[in-house]
């Protein structure tokens, strides 16, 4: 039987007028004006980096590079894109909304900004509904009005949620971080619900002034950047005491790749075994926190799967296509899979092509 792919990290483009179609009228112009806003700002107030995440944002119909696939119809289309993963041999895909509504939904004027999140969530809910089973959106939870927040949760969960997404960096959206107090009532609802809170990689603001001076024309030097800047996340969780405080909390790092991620654990553990590092509030080593509560995606990575799965865990490492991104493994993902999975015993495969997303996620 040929095994079960599902790949832990996939996108889909939404449009503001989509959004709109699920927002009561009156709310329309003060929605365009946030949206507008953002745009702006990301376009022309933070350098080139914020200006490549809006065209991310936006994603032009021609394709940046030769590997993407951003002119697929399945790109925005459910039925299409069911048809691309059956090409691709892909059951299931959990699914990430190109738009970052955390970014603007919260200057909604005029009393809309709940209508507008919800309007947003009910979008993304309604190009997964096609088919719940085989495609399973990540609804977006802002931070800026905790009650708001839970509310939200609490009603994607009534639509039948399987996965919730946070902001990696609050500090971004001008909120403390995850270990201040004002979380707690979330974070305990989201840990009562079982579901996991997915943290998706992006391009980090403070990585704008690196993308004025890289001189490559797609940005490589700050776009190879991106997956290293998740470490502030790491160690936000783990060392300020708040995984001591939400033990059953399952986080997902989507797209930060392997090799790296295990040279960190080792690095912050020994900052307390050897060189006397404290980390108050805490009573597990950096990376026992990472392997109890974390897991991270990966994409095409042969290295780093044969090198590293070990020490940080199979357990923890879901294999993802990214499409349609530069880096996806569509149309050929079951070739992929086999040149980079050789030699890896096949309950190991399982796990981490399957087995691991099937757990944290709830899938059947």
């Amino acid at each position: 039987m040929t095994e079960r792919l599902i790949s832990a990290d996939s996108h889909v483009r939404v449009t503001h007028d989509q959004i709109k179609s699920f927002l009561p009228a009156r709310y329309h112009e003060g929605y365009d004006e946030a949206a507008g806003a953002h745009e702006r700002r990301m376009m022309t107030g933070a350098g080139a980096a914020n200006a490549a995440g809006a065209k991310m944002e936006k994603k032009k119909d021609k394709a940046t590079t030769a590997n993407s696939a951003f002119s697929r119809p399945s790109y925005s289309d459910p039925v299409e894109r069911l048809k691309d993963m059956d090409v691709d041999g892909v059951d299931v895909e959990l699914l990430y909304s190109e738009v970052s509504a955390f970014r603007y939904l919260s200057n909604v004027r005029d009393g809309g900004v709940g209508p507008a999140l919800r309007a947003f969530n009910d979008c993304i809910h309604a190009f997964a509904d096609v088919d719940p089973k085989r495609l399973v959106m990540s609804y977006q939870v802002p931070i800026h009005d905790i009650e708001l927040a839970m509310s939200e949760v609490e009603r994607v969960v009534a639509m039948g949620a399987k996965s919730l997404q946070l902001p990696v960096f609050p500090s971004e959206l001008g909120q403390s971080d995850y270990y201040s107090d004002r979380y707690a009532p979330l974070l305990s609802l989201i840990q009562e619900t079982g579901l996991p809170i997915a943290l998706h990689i992006g391009l980090k603001t403070t990585l704008s002034e690196l993308a004025d001076r890289d001189p490559t024309p797609q940005k490589g030097i700050m776009v190879s950047m991106t997956p290293l800047m998740t470490a502030e996340a790491f160690g936000m969780w783990t060392m300020t005491g708040l995984l001591e405080r939400y033990p059953d909390l399952k986080l997902v790092f989507v797209e930060p790749g392997i090799a790296w991620v295990a040279w960190y654990m080792e690095m912050v553990d020994d900052m307390v075994t050897r060189q006397g590092y404290e980390y108050p509030g805490t009573t597990l080593l950096p990376s026992e926190y990472m392997r109890r509560n974390m897991s991270f995606t990966f994409i095409d990575e042969k290295l780093g799967l044969e090198r590293m799965r070990d020490y940080i865990g199979v357990e923890n490492l879901m294999w993802s296509t990214d499409f349609p991104h530069p880096v996806t493994s569509w149309p050929n993902s079951r070739a992929v899979v086999e040149h980079q999975f050789a030699g890896v015993p096949q309950a190991e495969r399982e796990l981490m092509l399957s087995g691991n997303a099937m757990r944290i996620w709830n899938l059947s």
